[in-house]
């Protein structure tokens, strides 16, 4: 059961990278980078930055046509500044500045942790928040029209060539600044999708939702590893 815990939290870890990322990315700036990409991104930042809380439905999807692999599921976010609280994949994750908490209902577990910036798979939502601010250059795709919204495409390519990501695609709304979908190619083929479905702003959130319960869970397996 801990082996299997283990890989939720790493596969969560993952999932709310790209969220994030999805959400508010950061990356310097430089000469190489195309002009108009950069005004989008711009654009996006200062958006980002003036909501005082965000929530997201969205899509994830990982995908693998030589493997034929193709694996979709729902999940939801909440982020106000380093606080979220993320449920997906069955399980719910919340951070409250200054512990990790991931509750397995199947599993009747809740594992609490300590954010460790030395560690591999450790996930800071400030980290994430400037997780595109080096190592990446970014380029002006295109402007595709889709049921009636315009998005611009975004390219991000490594400047590390034995990095396992080969790009990352980004597409932004043009009218609203914000992106809509991220997609992440991995050099094996695989790829790893958020697509936004709902995104609100600046939401009414009680404390509650980013504190642990714990009477909530009393008869829960409590492992806490920190």
């Amino acid at each position: 059961m801990e082996i299997i815990n283990q890989i939720k939290i790493k596969n969560m870890n993952k999932s709310i990278y790209l969220l994030v990322c999805l959400l508010a990315f950061q990356f310097s700036l430089k000469a190489q980078s195309d002009p108009k990409a950069t005004k989008v991104v711009n654009q996006v930042l200062e958006k980002v930055r003036s909501y005082n809380n965000i929530k997201v439905n969205f899509k994830y999807t990982l995908a693998n046509k030589k493997e034929n692999i193709s694996q979709s599921t729902r999940g939801e976010l909440h982020l106000k500044n380093e606080l979220y609280r993320l449920k997906l994949m069955g399980a719910t994750r919340i951070f409250d500045g200054k512990k990790l908490y991931t509750i397995v209902p199947a599993d009747e577990e809740v594992t609490i942790s300590n954010y460790n910036e030395n560690k591999e798979d450790g996930v800071s939502p400030s980290q994430m928040l400037t997780f595109f601010e080096e190592g990446y250059l970014y380029k002006w795709v295109d402007e595709k029209n889709h049921d009636g919204r315009v998005f611009q495409e975004i390219k991000l390519i490594p400047k590390n060539a034995n990095t396992e990501v080969k790009n990352v695609i980004l597409y932004v709304d043009k009218q609203t600044s914000n992106i809509y979908k991220l997609v992440q190619n991995l050099k094996n083929n695989t790829q790893t999708i958020v697509e936004v479905n709902e995104f609100k702003t600046d939401q009414q959130l009680p404390k509650k939702l980013f504190l642990f319960n714990k009477k909530k869970y009393a008869n829960y397996y409590i492992n806490n590893i920190r």
